[in-house]
């Protein structure tokens, strides 16, 4: 049996928004090991449920749909988001220079 994730992606090191973050996701995790193809040099594997990944509005939601389908998930929370508050004038403070 597939084992499934549950996640609300971070925004990544190319986004200055938050765009795609608000959604919850789940993913399968890859049942076997990815090979290189000697030929072309893809690399690929059999496990097809490694290619889907479905969004949900909620949490909650996303739960209710792994439980409907009778499949094992782990839910991993988001961190919090931390704000360093800071004020254009503390660009040019003395303590700054020193």
């Amino acid at each position: 049996m597939a084992k499934a994730r549950i996640f609300k992606p971070a925004k990544t090191a190319m986004q200055s928004g938050r765009r795609n973050t608000a959604k919850w996701v789940l993913e399968f995790e890859p049942a076997e090991r990815r090979v290189n193809d000697p030929l072309v040099g893809w690399v690929g594997s059999g496990d097809t449920l490694a290619q889907v990944r479905l969004t949900f509005d909620t949490r909650e939601a996303a739960v209710a749909f792994a439980e409907k389908e009778g499949l094992a998930y782990e839910v991993e929370e988001p961190q919090a988001r931390r704000l360093v508050p800071n004020n254009y004038s503390d660009n040019f403070a003395a303590s700054k220079w020193n």
